[in-house]
């Protein structure tokens, strides 16, 4: 879900100009005495919950992935974080009253939980899980996507899940995909209800959505014979010159949320609640479909996409 598809994020000197931003980032914010605008002007910070301890720092540390435009990516040449869920990111922040300091993290590392008070918040389009639940915490729902297949732009002999039986299915790590190749993925309470249509597939994972386009885009099956992440991110990589294209129809349709740990250090549960505010507020003022409409070419993900139909560009 991101147009600079950020391969050039490849190497140790591209991860320490990263690091290098995100703690630039982290050093300014931190020489503020806390927020006297937006909600955070009326909290008592002398209070040790997260929420108090985001407004006292004056400073909301937001996880997200590098790799995912355009959701969220990181610009080498302009040192720059770019998508729909940094831009959600700053709102949020600024509602609140706060500076939103932007970490790259692990996809695999974020759905982990237990994220010792080394950030707040993740934006970073999760779906609400029933095994998730269990360590998160999720406001409502701030934008919807189907998951699509996509297979190498030669390949004629793949146009569903019925065809996907013996062959190489590449998707991220830790992510409703691999659960749902699986057989295991349960939605959160308002997905609407799907069927398992792929059986007998070899999986292979790989550390994002991006890695496993990558190895797609390779030639038909020389890595993948097809891969399975969000229609939007599948369309940005095709819209970079990816060498690949979206079949058959969405196999599920996800509710994005923003996620909290409940076992952070400090309880996350009221920066939950103050944040699940901000997004029904988002959509009622229409916040969040111009920022769908800006990033997925006039397209407004907002709304439940269970009928938006069939898997298309132009969805």
């Amino acid at each position: 879900m991101r147009n600079a598809r950020t391969r050039v994020l490849a190497g140790l000197a591209v991860l320490a100009m990263i690091g290098a931003a995100c703690a630039s980032d982290s050093t300014s914010s931190a020489q503020g005495t806390g927020a006297s605008t937006g909600l955070c002007a009326s909290i008592d910070t002398s209070g040790a919950d997260a929420l108090a301890n985001v407004c006292s720092s004056g400073t909301l540390r937001v996880a997200t992935d590098a790799k995912y435009a355009p959701q969220s990516s990181f610009n080498v040449q302009t040192e720059t974080w770019q998508g729909f869920d940094v831009d959600v990111a700053n709102e949020i922040a600024s509602r609140l009253g706060v500076t939103a300091d932007l970490q790259d993290q692990k996809w695999g590392v974020i759905t982990a939980g237990s994220w010792n008070d080394r950030w707040d918040v993740s934006v970073g389009s999760m779906t609400d899980t029933i095994d998730r639940e269990k360590l998160f915490y999720f406001t409502p729902a701030y934008y919807y996507t189907p998951a699509a297949i996509a297979v190498y732009t030669d390949n004629s002999s793949i146009t569903g899940p019925a065809d996907l039986t013996g062959k190489t299915v590449c998707v991220g790590v830790s992510t409703t995909y691999q659960d749902y190749v699986e057989g295991d993925l349960k939605l959160g309470a308002g997905a609407p209800p799907f069927d398992f249509q792929i059986s007998g597939a070899d999986l292979q994972t790989f550390t994002t959505d991006t890695d496993a386009l990558d190895n797609l885009a390779l030639g038909d099956g020389v890595r993948c014979d097809a891969a399975i992440s969000a229609q939007q991110t599948i369309q940005a990589y095709i819209d970079d010159g990816g060498k690949i294209k979206l079949v058959g129809d969405p196999l599920y349709y996800e509710p994005l949320s923003i996620a909290f740990d409940k076992n952070d250090p400090s309880d996350s549960q009221s920066l939950s609640e103050a944040v699940g505010k901000i997004v029904d507020d988002m959509h009622a003022d229409g916040t969040l479909s111009a920022l769908s409409k800006k990033w997925y070419n006039g397209v407004d993900w907002t709304v439940s996409s269970a009928s938006k139909g069939s898997v298309s560009p132009s969805a």
